[in-house]
């Protein structure tokens, strides 16, 4: 997984920060955002946690649900794309981390969600309990990951630049990481209906 190694992945996601939100609305629109947002039960005074949240399109998206966000990320060229949209301190909270060592305490978030994210980190099942670790218990952890795709010809591309998966790996992936109750919602632009892998898992109580 060239992009999975944390050096390499620094340089993409300076250069990916460059053209992100021209190349994002093929791949990732403001409708299957939407979508996913409603596989949520957000309150008003949730506090939410975008990890991964890059150039800000899902923290975006969070901000009609709630005024309590929270946005992590290890790139800052993909976060500066974010402040220049929502500023760097307010209306959200903008760290710079590491998915696999989030620095927060246990039961911190409501909810947390990461799309776009999962398949450039070199150990998902240990950030998927990280996600897990800081979400209070009761609540709900997004991911939303590209899906497998189902041409020979894509798989070996697939395998060779980032981690794809479909629902049998993320139900081990989800099992490995402590979740017990989860589901997978395929979701894509009209062209691509499949394109993209949703799982929403509710936190042990």
């Amino acid at each position: 997984m060239a992009v999975q190694d944390k050096t390499r992945a620094r340089i993409f996601y300076k250069y990916l920060s460059k053209v992100y939100d021209q190349v994002n609305p093929f791949i990732w629109n403001e409708e299957m955002r939407t979508e996913a947002l409603d596989l949520l039960d957000i309150a008003s005074d949730d506090r939410v946690l975008d990890v991964g949240c890059g150039t800000g399109f899902a923290t975006e998206g969070i901000l009609e649900r709630t005024d309590n966000v929270h946005g992590l990320d290890q790139s800052v060229h993909q976060m500066e794309k974010a402040w220049q949209k929502l500023g760097k301190h307010d209306p959200v909270s903008f760290y710079r981390g590491d998915a696999e060592r989030l620095p927060f305490k246990d039961d911190t978030f409501d909810v947390v969600w990461s799309s776009g994210s999962i398949e450039y980190w070199p150990d998902p099942v240990a950030a998927l309990a990280e996600c897990r670790r800081i979400a209070k218990p009761g609540g709900q952890v997004l991911i939303v990951g590209p899906n497998y795709p189902s041409n020979t010809v894509f798989q070996k591309l697939a395998d060779a630049f980032m981690l794809f998966y479909g629902e049998d790996e993320a139900d081990r992936m989800f099992r490995e990481a402590g979740y017990e109750q989860f589901r997978h919602v395929t979701m894509g632009p009209s062209y691509s209906p499949k394109v993209a892998i949703t799982t929403v898992a509710e936190v042990p109580e």
